[in-house]
């Protein structure tokens, strides 16, 4: 297997056409790339819109969660988790990221609410929040300011 710098290198010397033809090729064996190349094509020139949309689409998935044992209902948390990595993954920006898992967080600490909480969402929610902090220590000062405000709601 080549490496990334040698595969970068001869990408460098394709021609439009044939580069064009190679990204489509590689958009087709995988959703996950056809996704990301998506992403990288329309939604990253609007960042706060691309973050706007995911966290849209997250209230929908939290609003449709039904609770028909513990487990089942782990797995949709898990399901969603999923989907919010993956796309702070397409950005590639800690502020999406942070921004993201605080909403997730958001919405987790107001389903999960209740006098039994299920031990393994309590856990998910502790390691998410770990996540953000070290999250918020690439980020400007400002930023991680603000967004200290907002895990601190999440701790209590």
């Amino acid at each position: 297997m080549p490496a990334l710098n040698e595969i970068k290198k001869s990408l460098l010397g394709l021609e439009p056409q044939e580069l064009t033809a190679l990204c489509l090729r590689l958009a087709k064996y995988k959703k996950e790339n056809k996704e990301l190349l998506a992403y990288l094509l329309f939604e990253s020139s609007n960042e706060q819109q691309y973050i706007d949309d995911i966290r849209a689409e997250v209230d929908v998935l939290f609003d449709e969660l039904r609770y028909v044992g513990a487990y089942k209902f782990t797995k949709q948390i898990r399901k969603i988790l999923r989907y919010v990595n993956k796309h702070c993954k397409y950005s590639g920006l800690p502020a999406t990221e942070v921004e993201l898992l605080i909403h997730f967080c958001t919405r987790l600490k107001k389903t999960v609410t209740g006098s039994h909480p299920i031990t393994v969402l309590v856990n998910v929610y502790d390691r998410q929040l770990i996540k953000i902090e070290k999250t918020m220590g690439k980020l400007h000062e400002d930023l991680q300011y603000d967004y200290q405000r907002d895990l601190e709601a999440l701790k209590h």
